[in-house]
């Protein structure tokens, strides 16, 4: 590996192709080509839809199948256990000095750096905040237990998910680690959450859902899972809608670029993150794709605002079957039954 990261390993694999897995919007054909033309070469692009995805594409052959790929920094940890992935050469990617502060220092965002080793350069962001209907609520809500407010009950409108609703019962309820709950953490976030469901007019699992529901149901609130992309679509859809971050945090997940174990260019793939911190590419992501970049603030950002970034969480399956249970209406000692 360390023949890699040389020049002349560089030059030996001039005419292999940059082997890169993205999300939709990650790497757009202009995006692409511009990048191939600075450095003369080629760039296979392989687009993935979801996490299980992604982790079956780079485990499949240990690492040896592809250069580079972008990972949100919970599901970076697994790729860092298994040594699916080497350090970045932070040296060669210059352009870590253009990103905003609360990504310039890399130790400050959980899991990007072991020991010595940074493992990940943020890319592009969104966060879980509140939208509010601007005529039904005249005063932008500034806390998360807006959702829990009776005046609003059956108004509100949240997603179907126990993963994320749990750390959302979690920030509600003041608790220091939203993504590890402790034994006496449990029957407090179950409280909770049978709670929201109570003043809660519907769950939804995918956007266009979540739009589809606040217009049905004249819903006042939401929980936004998705984010600006969810405003973005309200406000297509011509209804009058704020959004805000709450004074307690939001949830927010950060992708970010990581080169593989078998990457054959290390200097090349580095060359790619530089690149993908360029003003360009950060544009394109946020005019063609509503997706925030980590090296210009949007205008309605605030360096004020609190984000939580997605960490591995105390039991996936546990908050699922849990969350499942509250759906169903089951009261919260049968929620917690074994």
């Amino acid at each position: 590996m360390a023949l890699a990261a040389s020049p002349l390993a560089a030059a030996a694999h001039a005419a292999e192709p940059l082997r890169v897995l993205a999300w939709v919007g990650y790497a757009d054909p202009d995006i692409v080509k511009t990048f191939e033309q600075q450095h003369q070469c080629k760039v296979e692009i392989t687009t993935i839809y979801s996490d299980v995805d992604l982790w079956q594409k780079v485990s499949h052959n240990n690492g040896q199948d592809f250069d580079l790929f972008a990972v949100n920094t919970a599901e970076l940890q697994r790729y860092i256990r298994m040594g699916l992935v080497q350090g970045v050469p932070t040296a060669a990617v210059p352009n870590l000095a253009k990103q905003l502060p609360r990504f310039r220092d890399l130790r400050a965002i959980p899991g990007l750096v072991h020991g010595s080793t940074v493992y990940a350069v943020p890319y592009t962001y969104a966060e879980m905040g509140l939208i509010y209907d601007r005529k039904q609520i005249a005063q932008a809500p500034n806390s998360i237990s807006a959702l829990w407010d009776p005046r609003y009950k059956g108004k509100v409108v949240a997603y179907n998910g126990g993963t994320h609703n749990f750390s959302l019962a979690a920030i509600s309820l003041g608790l220091k680690k939203p993504f590890q709950l402790s034994a006496r953490d449990w029957p407090a976030a179950v409280d909770q959450l049978i709670a929201l469901r109570r003043n809660v007019t519907g769950f939804y699992i995918d956007p266009d859902e979540s739009v589809d529901l606040f217009r049905s149901r004249k819903a006042s609130l939401m929980f936004a899972n998705y984010g600006r992309q969810q405003l973005q679509l309200l406000q297509a859809a011509g209804v009058d809608v704020g959004y805000v971050i709450p004074k307690e945090g939001a949830l927010a997940w950060l992708d970010c670029w990581t080169i593989t174990r078998g990457a054959r260019n290390r200097t090349l793939a580095a060359a790619w993150i530089n690149y993908m911190l360029e003003p360009e590419p950060g544009k394109v992501l946020r005019t063609r794709h509503g997706l925030d970049n980590t090296t210009s603030a949007a205008p309605e950002d605030s360096p004020e605002d609190r984000l939580l970034w997605l960490e591995p969480v105390d039991s996936e399956d546990r908050r699922n079957l849990l969350w499942a249970r509250i759906l169903a209406g089951d009261r919260a000692s049968k929620v917690l039954a074994p």
